[in-house]
């Protein structure tokens, strides 16, 4: 019996790889040889993966709740994120992009995995300089020389489907030239669907993950990525939308020197954002910093909903300008736009977690999608356990012992949460991942016990909440009482943060690592 259902799952295996084949084929995209590698690459390493799983896990003798068994199942974990990572890394392109997805939902998969893929974050694989220049010379039918007088070889960084190089044009002008990796826009299609043709294999092997959102998400967002010239107005229409923000910077775009595969922008420094020995250096305070951030994409994702949507370290550096610290936002190739009916839902699911009522959050839940499950959404959303949330997230910091609780329970709600996952408003998806980069960089800044940006995002919620009742109020005394309301609460919460600072920040730490330094106390 056993080799029969062996033998029935190779069959059903093998009955997927042919059908995405044929799919290729009947579509008329020839998949090459290099496709074939690509594919065959990516199914060994599924099979190797799945077997592994099999060998060392399911089949072992252990108690699921036993030490022994939590150590073997991180074992394990670690085995495949790292047999994943090699995929990545050989295949590059978009599943590159798919592995800097999955390091960038903390609290949401195995921790094994999130840690080794966040590596793509900032490490990728770059492509030859030989590739870069042969890029610039098909779009452009001229010379890189003829345009740039001088191009640095070595990358600056490289990420899944770009890499960008520091360069001179013939004025003088230092600028940043990001270029696309030469055969990422032949290899897309053909890897989008080998990765849909593995979801579900292990959807099959594996029947309580779903992850066929990770690839729909792929679908829609690559097309997108893969247009510079998108990219650039993306840039324009952020730097217009939040130019009231003084300390944001957004890179300069050279329309006449960019294209679909080329994108010539800004020459600007900084340090990434979440490096500490940087900022101590140029005497920047982590605190304002983190506040800012927070102030920044809370205003994105609340007010105008248009969300930066890859905010990870890399694509974030900050400056000193007149002891000011400045942000500079980088790569603007994904955003998330968000309709005004979900932006209202999402604040009004926000106010309902700060404010603890269980009712609310799972009827603004039920209204995204995941009304049963709407204790776990809310946790996913806020990064807090569910005891907090019921006794109020305002009023308690997060410390290192609720982080390890939840983490705690990730590995026993993974199927939850891939359902969550599956059924989720889609506009949820590049939220929920922007959230997580967000909280890890003030997981890295060491400004989370201060809970600044939490705050910031608190503020934009109830502007958001308030601003949509405002709009629809015909009522001038009733707009006046709504005015009333959103100031008292701005009230209540600006209470509780000098609550949390005054009695729950640890002065120790705060003299040792930061006045030491001449921070002072944002």
């Amino acid at each position: 019996m056993i080799i029969l259902r062996k033998l029935l799952k190779t069959a059903a295996i093998g009955a997927i790889a042919v059908g995405t084949f044929a799919s290729l084929r009947a579509n008329e995209y020839d998949i090459g040889s290099i496709g074939i590698v690509r594919l065959g690459r990516a199914a060994v390493t599924v099979f190797i993966i799945g077997n592994y799983y099999k060998r060392e896990l399911y089949d072992s003798s252990l108690k699921s709740t036993s030490p022994e068994y939590l150590e073997l199942k991180s074992k394990v974990h670690k085995y495949g994120a790292e047999r994943l990572l090699e995929l990545c890394c050989a295949n590059k392109g978009v599943y590159i992009k798919v592995g800097q997805h999955i390091g960038a939902l903390d609290y949401l998969l195995p921790q094994e995995y999130v840690s080794t893929m966040r590596v793509l974050h900032s490490s990728a694989p770059p492509s030859s300089f030989k590739d870069v220049l042969r890029v610039i010379k098909e779009d452009f039918k001229k010379d890189p020389y003829e345009i740039f007088e001088v191009i640095d070889p070595i990358p600056l960084g490289t990420a899944s489907l770009a890499q960008v190089h520091k360069a001179v044009l013939k004025n003088g002008t230092v600028v940043a030239v990001k270029v696309q990796h030469r055969t990422v826009k032949t290899n897309a299609f053909v890897d989008i669907k080998t990765m849909s043709t593995l979801v579900k294999i292990t959807s099959y092997i594996f029947p309580d993950f779903k992850f066929d959102w990770l690839v729909d998400e792929s679908k829609k967002n690559i097309p997108q990525e893969l247009d510079f010239t998108q990219e650039g107005r993306n840039a324009e229409k952020i730097q217009s939308l939040l130019s009231h923000y003084h300390w944001l910077i957004i890179p300069k775009i050279y329309w006449d020197l960019s294209s679909q595969r080329v994108l010539t922008m800004e020459f600007l420094e900084g340090g990434q954002i979440n490096d500490l020995q940087y900022l101590r250096s140029k005497k920047l305070n982590p605190y304002e910093v983190s506040s800012k951030l927070g102030r920044l994409y809370s205003h994105m994702i609340f007010i105008n909903g248009f969300v930066h949507s890859d905010p990870h370290p890399g694509n974030i550096l900050v400056r000193n300008n007149n002891s000011e610290a400045e942000i500079i936002l980088l790569d603007h190739g994904l955003y998330a736009t968000l309709s005004n009916e979900f932006r209202w839902e999402y604040s009004k699911l926000w106010l309902a977690i700060l404010n603890g009522d269980k009712v609310a959050m799972q009827h603004h839940c039920t209204n995204l999608g995941v009304g049963d499950l709407y204790g776990l959404l809310s946790c996913m959303v806020s990064g807090r356990t569910w005891d907090t949330i019921m006794s109020g997230v305002q009023k308690k910091k997060y410390d290192k012992h609720e982080k390890e609780l939840f983490q705690q329970e990730i590995p026993n709600l993974l199927p939850q949460i891939s359902d969550v996952l599956q059924r989720v408003n889609r506009q949820m998806l590049l939220i929920l991942k922007t959230n997580d980069l967000m909280r890890g960089i003030e997981h890295l800044l060491q400004t989370q016990n201060r809970m600044s940006s939490f705050m910031e995002m608190s503020k934009y919620c109830i502007h958001s909440v308030y601003g949509e009742k405002l709009k629809f109020s015909t009522s001038e005394w009733k707009r006046w009482e709504l005015t009333l309301l959103e100031q008292w609460a701005l009230i209540k919460l600006s209470f509780y943060y000098i609550y949390l600072g005054l009695f729950h920040f640890d002065i120790n730490k705060s003299i040792e690592s930061y006045w030491a330094n001449d921070f002072y106390v944002f």
